[in-house]
This record gives C-alpha cells, structure tokens and sequence, in this order.
C-alpha cells in the first residue's frame, strides 16, 4: 500500500505540467481552512483556501508588475502571519522561487543571502524593515503591516490595486524541476549554501506528512518549527498545503504557557517541535493541562534525549517519536506514525527510512556497507531513492561534490551513526562541525566571522557543548592580540556583536579567552579538541 502511495504521489508532483499554485492551492475546496493564525492572546483568523487563492492571484499579479519574472527569487522576511502564505503562495504562482529569511538574522546575514540569490524583490514585515540594506536602486522593498519607508512599497496597497482574477496573476507552471525555494544552510567553513528546492520535492514532503506525522483531515495540526528554516517550511507550510490539511501557524514568540495555552485551547491532536519545545515544556513551572487531546507527538531538529520520551509518556498521554533528515532532502529516516509503517520504537534510535527512500552506513574510507552495529557514515543509496530530490548546492558544484561519492551512488549526509540488522538507524554524530542548538543548525564559521572583526580578537573558534534544554549551546575561544587580556566586559560586547552582525540566537553563551587554539601541523584550527575537553568538562560538572 505504501509503495503504491509512493507511486502516486510522484506521479502527481512529477507531472510535466506540473503547477505549484494549483498542487498547493486551486484543487482544494475553497471552504476548506488552509491555515488557523493565533495571536499571541488567543485570537485566531481562519484563512480558507478560497481567501488564499484570491489573495495570492492578487500578489501574483503585483509581482509581475514589478517585473518578477518566473525563475526570479523573492525574498521574505516575515513572521508566521496569514500575510506570510498569502506572499508565499503568490511568489510560487508567478513561477518564482522563494529565499526564506529567518527573522533572528541580524542585517549582516540578511544581505548575504538577499544578495546571494539575486533577489530583485524583497517582501518584508514593517518591524523587520531596518535590517535590510540600502540597494543599488534595482532591488524593492514591500513592506507588511505598517507605513513604507522612502522607495518602499506597501504590501496591502499592492494587493488592493489588482482584482481577485487578475489574468496577470494566473498560475504558472514551472513543472516538476522548476524551483520554488532557494534555501541557505550553513556549514563549517565559507557562505551558508544554497539548497535548490524543486517542485517535485513536494512528493516527498506529502509522503511525510502522511506517514511519518500521520496528518488525518481531522487533526488539528501543529508544527511549531519557523518557516525561515526548513522544518517550518517544508512541514508547517509546504506539506500541509499539498496535502490539504489545516495547519496552525503562532504570530507570537516562543513560551512554554503559551504553548500549553495554544495545544489546549485548540485542541491539539498532531504537534511537531524541535526537541528544545519538550524540554521547555518539562522544564517550566506551568502544568500540564488537563484534557490534552494529543493522539502524535513528534521530534525532528536534534537527537531526541531519553528523559523527554519518558517525560511525554507519563503526561502527555502519548510519546514523542524522533525524526531524521536534513535540510537538502527533507525528512527521511522516521519512527513514522502512520499505521502502514508504525512500530514499536527501539531505545536511542531514529527509525526506519520511509517508502521511496534507501539508505545505509559505509565504512569512512570507502562505499562499502558495513554490518550491523558498526558506526560509520549515514548515507543514502541514490538509485533506490525515488523521493530524493536534491541534485546539489546553487553555484558550488566543489560543495556538491563532497557530498556524493565519486560515482554519486550514495548521498554522503555527514552524520556517522550505525543500524542493527532490521534497518533501524541510530545517530552517533555529526562529521562535521555544525552546531545544532534548538533545532537551529548553526555554522560556527558564521559566528567566527563576526567574532574576528572586532578590533581586540586575533582568532577565535566556536563550537557546540551539551545543554540539557537546547541539546548544544555555541562557546567561543577567543584569541586576544598580544598583550590583551579579556574580561566579563569584553565578553558581554562580543556577545553583543554576534547578536547585531549575524543572528541574535546565535551568539555565544560562553566566551573562553586563551592564549592559543589547537590546531593541525598545517595550522587548521582542531575544533574537535575544544569540543572533547569542554565535553569532559560538563560531565564532570
């Protein structure tokens, strides 16, 4: 039944004439809600799927006034608001591609990416406005929900100005290998990467949200990851979407109360988060309230540690079950759910691969597979995985290349782990240096870059260490110039400078000033060292 449903769904997003605003939109009853947006006091708008037609054939056809063409990117940087989908699914309708924007990006990252993907157009929330530079005169600026600035352009002055059936706004097809996200992710050294994501990968984030989450139409679903990240993106939003099914979406900061408040007041049956929510939740002085109607409850983001699973059970009435995947493909290795592929999970492990997707952990050296038990390199078998969609990084074919074998067999994930002999995977670690803190993968040459341009810091390295509620939280070991000596002022300030020249949630908890760094006989700074002995260091304590 599975393989059938596999079929199917890549028949559907593989179609020649394949059009997004139609697969995530059109064919879904127009009285059908698409998403309920709660306010921060419990408010709520419904936005059907009638209302986001209209009003993203309106935005479609403001964006070919403004010469968005098909293929060109538009970046957002908004919050999760019903203005957010209706931007969204107006961008996808014009045929272009969408560059997420994380909200906590701090100007300096904002840029980067903007300019990165050559977006003509970017459509921004008023209280986001400021991080975005001043352009060469080519790039334009919508702004949503407050006043424009000089050569900036109103968001709801746009949407007014077309008619609901605007034959400028009339869907495009892009077919199955047509672009609709163009997402940066970062790694251990260089720019962030951007990842192409085609239509077709709509096939595969269909298929999770149905078998690994197990979305029935009469869940209220929950997926609490922000969109500026793939997580929120590809299962808040994209899934749901083409799958048909309501999803909620919070207009308000992250608080364990005002979660408890949202799952309860709203009837929760389907909640997905970031390990990081669950142990908040556990952490936090509020209760558990009585009457929760949860019936799935899942993790992706970061290993999910024993003490939540037990915490879950015990009350929340139903346990949590970790998820696997990566922003270039999505989720993919699962504790599904769904009844064709749910089963009793085994301690410490992250599942089975999902229907379409093949995978298996080679020796460090070589694609031989390695027998069960043995820890090696998580890879995925490129041939027996129809639902991959990931063919390599915009404008680094070199990255692509590290991440397949010679002969691009196997899809290289950069995580080592093991399996047992029933195809169960287990995490072990990540290869490279990524820091994931909270779901967030943060590249520690990002925070490096900033922490270097102060006047007093000679080199620095930044790396991940255990945290009980956010899995890792960044550190940083910092050089001065000889002679300098660092104090707790000194550390407040490059704190401060990570906040505004990169991303607020990013910056150091911990500044270790030292004489000097580890490094190789070639002069590469060994991370892995400062990661073992402050490792040591927290068991210890």
């Amino acid at each position: 039944m599975t393989t059938d449903r596999v079929r199917e769904l890549l028949s559907t997003y593989g179609a020649s004439g394949a059009c997004a605003a139609e697969l995530l939109c059109d064919r879904h009853p127009a009285d059908a809600v698409a998403f309920t947006v709660v306010e921060a006091d419990l408010s709520r708008r419904d936005l059907t799927y009638g209302e986001l037609r209209r009003e993203s054939t309106r935005f479609a056809a403001a964006l070919a006034g403004l010469g968005v063409e098909p293929g060109d990117a538009v970046a957002v940087l908004m919050g999760k608001s019903a203005e957010l989908v209706v931007a969204l699914v107006g961008i996808w309708r014009r045929g272009a591609v969408h560059v997420p924007l994380f909200t906590a990006f701090a100007t300096p990252a904002v840029t980067m990416r903007v300019e990165a993907s050559r977006a003509a157009v970017v459509v921004t929330d008023a209280d986001q406005a400021g991080k975005l530079e001043a352009g060469d005169g080519t790039r334009t600026v919508v702004v949503v929900g407050g006043a424009p600035g000089d050569g900036q352009l109103s968001f709801g002055d746009l949407i007014a100005a077309h008619e609901p059936d605007d034959p400028a706004g009339a869907p495009v097809a892009v077919g199955p290998d047509g672009l609709l996200v163009l997402l940066f992710t970062s790694g251990t050294t260089g720019t962030p990467k951007g990842v192409e994501v085609p239509l077709r990968a709509l096939a595969s984030f269909h298929e999770y949200l149905e078998l690994g989450l197990d979305v029935v139409p009469e869940d209220v679903f929950w997926n609490a990851a922000d969109p500026g990240w793939a997580y929120g993106l590809y299962y808040a939003v994209l899934g749901p979407l083409a799958a048909g099914r309501r999803s909620l979406l919070l207009h308000a900061p992250f608080s364990a109360p005002l979660t408890w408040e949202v799952i309860s007041g709203f009837g929760v049956s389907n909640f997905a988060a970031a390990p990081t929510v669950y142990r908040s939740l556990r952490a936090a002085t509020t209760p558990v309230p009585a009457g929760l109607r949860l019936r799935r409850a899942s993790s992706a983001g970061e290993p999910l540690t024993p003490e939540v699973i037990g915490w879950a059970e015990e009350n929340l009435g139903v346990p949590v079950r970790d998820h696997y995947g990566q922003t270039e493909h999505g989720m993919m290795i699962v504790n599904g759910w769904a009844d064709d592929v749910r089963e009793p999970v085994r301690a410490g492990s992250m599942g089975r691969p999902l229907p379409g997707w093949s995978a298996a952990v080679l020796a460090e050296d070589s694609a031989e597979v390695l027998p069960p038990g043995q820890v090696g390199r998580v890879a995925i078998d490129v041939a027996a995985s129809p639902v991959m969609w990931f063919a390599g990084y915009a404008g680094a074919p070199e990255k692509t290349a590290e991440r397949f074998t010679e002969d691009r067999a196997w899809y290289l994930t950069g995580d080592a782990g093991s399996a047992d002999a029933d195809g169960h995977f287990y995490f072990s670690s990540r290869d490279d240096d990524v820091i994931i803190m909270a779901g967030y993968r943060i590249g520690p040459f990002d925070v490096e870059s900033v922490l270097i341009t102060h006047p007093r810091v000679m080199e620095t390295a930044v790396i991940g260490v255990p945290d009980l509620l956010r899995g890792e939280v960044l550190e940083a070991f910092v050089v001065l110039r000889a002679g300098d000596r660092g104090d707790d002022a000194l550390a407040t300030e490059l704190q401060q400078l990570v906040k505004t020249g990169f991303a607020a949630h990013a910056h150091p908890r911990t500044v270790h000033f030292v004489q000097e760094l580890p490094k190789t006989s070639s002069g590469k700074i060994q991370r892995f060292v400062l990661r073992q002995r402050r490792r040591a260091e927290v068991g210890a304590d």
